[in-house]
């Protein structure tokens, strides 16, 4: 039975509550490293001047791809969600792990010497309202349960 605590439009077809189009902002977001790998390989002449530019460091970019791995996970299954119960269910959890991760190593690259940037503030400032996001949205919450038909 469906629950009627959301609107007839956040149905499919089939009865499934819908993933909200955040949780897709959330994904890439979190996989913003792995999105800028692919966009370097697609550019061949100029990819190595784009990770140069991001990250100079390349442990940094790294160490950046292991936070966007359950982003590339939730991508990956979000299509078969009722068909793995237990691992979507698991995903969630992943994800908010990856999202406070990545909100505290931006201000650790400060703390290390790293000079204070407007685009290392600003991500800061996403990275908190995405963790805020997945922790406190209702309908991502029902999406995620185990239960859901």
């Amino acid at each position: 039975m469906k629950n009627i605590d959301f609107l007839p439009s956040a149905y499919d077809g089939h009865g499934r509550l819908r993933l909200p189009f955040v949780f897709w902002c959330v994904l890439l977001l979190q996989a913003r490293t792995w999105v800028l790998f692919v966009m370097a390989g697609a550019s061949r002449q100029q990819g190595d001047t784009l990770l140069n530019l991001f990250y100079p460091d390349h442990d940094n970019f790294w160490l950046g791809l292991l936070p966007g791995l359950p982003a590339v996970v939730a991508f990956l299954i979000s299509g078969r969600r009722h068909q793995l119960p237990r691992l979507w269910a698991a995903v969630r959890w992943l994800l908010i792990v990856a999202q406070l991760s990545l909100l505290v190593w931006q201000p650790l690259l400060w703390w290390q010497g790293e000079p204070l940037s407007g685009i290392g503030l600003a991500l800061v400032i996403v990275d908190g309202f995405a963790l805020w996001w997945l922790l406190s949205n209702r309908r991502l919450r029902a999406c995620f349960a185990p239960h859901e038909d």
